[in-house]
């Protein structure tokens, strides 16, 4: 019996082993390394205490990569949603082809957000890319640009690039929320005379509330950790103009060797993410114990 009551234990000690390690430990580390002037390469490692931090505040670059990060909020949470939601009741419905259609636009979310960088690096390069190429073609050359390189317009570039991809993922999220909708409270609308935007208003969006949260949540995480896209397209620039959080740390960390202030940088993600984490597990937890 002993040895029974022991097996979980046993089964859990693997996996909470390597969270320990691969985690927990490089959190720690990352906070430890903040206090500090390391530059990633040599010995010296001298701890500065909170020095990295207040430099952040007056750093105009980050509080430029900060800005820019709540645009990406922004444009996740007010496009990517209203978008993904009217995609996905449309695609509810028994409408010819819409599984075909349903796997075309899910498509973009198969792909890394490095692929879908280098796709719209060709899109929108300025002299044959094939956004300006096609307004060149019905007659508004006008509007063609240098996507990436001017200053004023390069982020909401980049971040119309990656609405492409999670547009399709919002999509997802809200038609597995309409499976669950119930079909008995939409029909009973009906009969009651209500017509199809009253029923969305009253029945249908407030059944999505869970799967609503969810997508934000997920928005807001995905819009914080984006690096990859930016990398690929910008690498930041120019002049900083399109930086996020995550490419000024790995700008600062990796290619100016100022590990201990990059790492000051990842700290404040984390925590800036930690907040959304919990607001949204708290809400999970209060809906748990609404159902109890």
């Amino acid at each position: 019996m002993k040895r029974d009551r022991w097996t979980p234990y046993v089964f859990l000690a693997v996996p909470v082993v390597l969270y320990i390690v691969w985690v927990i430990a490089p959190i720690i580390q990352t906070m430890v390394l903040s206090l500090s002037d390391w530059d990633g390469v040599s010995a010296a490692f001298n701890f500065v205490g909170l020095d990295n931090y207040r430099r952040l505040v007056s750093d105009p670059y980050f509080i430029r990569s900060l800005k820019n990060n709540v645009s990406w909020i922004v444009a996740f949470v007010f496009l990517s949603l209203p978008i993904g939601l009217a995609m996905a009741m449309l695609f509810n419905t028994s409408m010819p082809g819409s599984n075909v259609f349903k796997t075309l636009i899910y498509l973009p979310m198969t792909l890394s957000f490095v692929v879908v960088g280098q796709v719209w690096s060709w899109i929108l390069e300025p002299k044959y890319g094939a956004f300006n190429t096609f307004l060149r073609l019905v007659g508004l050359g006008s509007l063609a640009r240098p996507w990436l390189s001017d200053p004023k317009i390069v982020t909401p570039s980049i971040i119309a690039a990656a609405l492409w991809r999670q547009v399709s993922y919002a999509m997802i999220l809200f038609l597995a929320g309409l499976q669950n909708v119930p079909r008995e409270q939409v029909e009973a609308a009906l009969v009651d005379g209500a017509n199809g935007w009253q029923r969305f208003i009253y029945v249908i969006l407030p059944a999505l509330w869970p799967s609503t949260v969810v997508t934000i949540t997920v928005s807001i995480i995905d819009s914080l950790r984006a690096f990859d896209i930016v990398h690929v397209l910008t690498r930041g620039g120019p002049f900083y103009s399109s930086s996020v959080i995550a490419n000024y740390m790995y700008i600062q960390a990796f290619n100016n060797y100022r590990m201990g202030y990059g790492s000051a940088i990842a700290v404040v993600q984390f925590l800036i993410t930690l907040v959304f984490i919990l607001a949204y597990l708290a809400s999970a937890l209060r809906q748990e114990v609404d159902y109890t």
